[in-house]
């Protein structure tokens, strides 16, 4: 999504309003939990829904 609205990754972390290394962990799916108020902050952002940005990966 991103790439899609031509946006860098340190600028959607200042929007927002975390680090980039926390976005980071976000994006490479290592985080344990995501807040909901940051995830509607991406989307609104974004202008996607959580679907075009989340996957649901079972735990092996």
């Amino acid at each position: 999504m991103l790439a899609k609205r031509k946006m860098r990754s340190n600028e959607l972390a200042e929007r927002i309003g975390i680090t980039t290394a926390n976005l980071s962990i976000l994006k490479t799916g290592k985080a344990k939990a995501v807040r909901f108020s940051t995830l509607e902050m991406i989307c609104n952002i974004l202008e996607c829904q959580p679907g075009d940005i989340l996957e649901y990966v079972e735990d092996k």
